[in-house]
This record gives C-alpha cells, structure tokens and sequence, in this order.
C-alpha cells in the first residue's frame, strides 16, 4: 500500500531501462499490483528495487506469484488503470 511517493512510476521507469514487460496498477484496497515479464536476472534486480521503493516509500511486503497465465504482457511496461 503506497500513497504520493510515485511507485508506479518508479517502478514503470526501472522496468522500462531493463527492457521488461508487463504493467503496475493500484488495486482498490490499496496494495500495489505488478506483473513483469523478461531475462530472469533484470527481473531479480527490478523485485530488489520493488522491496526497496522509491525514496519516501515503506514497502512492507513484496510477493511473488508466477505469471504464466496472464498471458503476454505489455512492452514496453505500462501503468494499468
């Protein structure tokens, strides 16, 4: 859950420079979505960023789940509303 510390763009940013695709979306309780796709070790280095966050931020929890069947993703990586 994040509020006016700018994670999605944050995390559009950093996934677009590493060439990754998928997309980041607020959810309506709050918590942040994000699905990201592409070379195992770019993604590694984008969940470090996202337990990280942006300056300003309190990640409290980074969860993965795999994204097998959510078919193709956007490229380049996208804000979803």
């Amino acid at each position: 859950m994040v509020q006016g510390v700018g994670f999605r763009w944050f995390a559009r940013e950093l996934a677009q420079r590493l060439g990754l695709a998928g997309w980041v979306r607020n959810r309506q309780d709050g918590v942040v979505e994000i699905a990201v796709m592409g070379d195992e070790a770019a993604v590694e280095r984008f969940v470090t960023a996202m337990r990280r966050g942006p300056s300003g931020a309190r990640v409290d929890e980074v969860r993965s789940l795999p994204t097998e069947s959510l078919g193709t993703l956007p490229h380049p990586f996208a804000i979803s509303r």
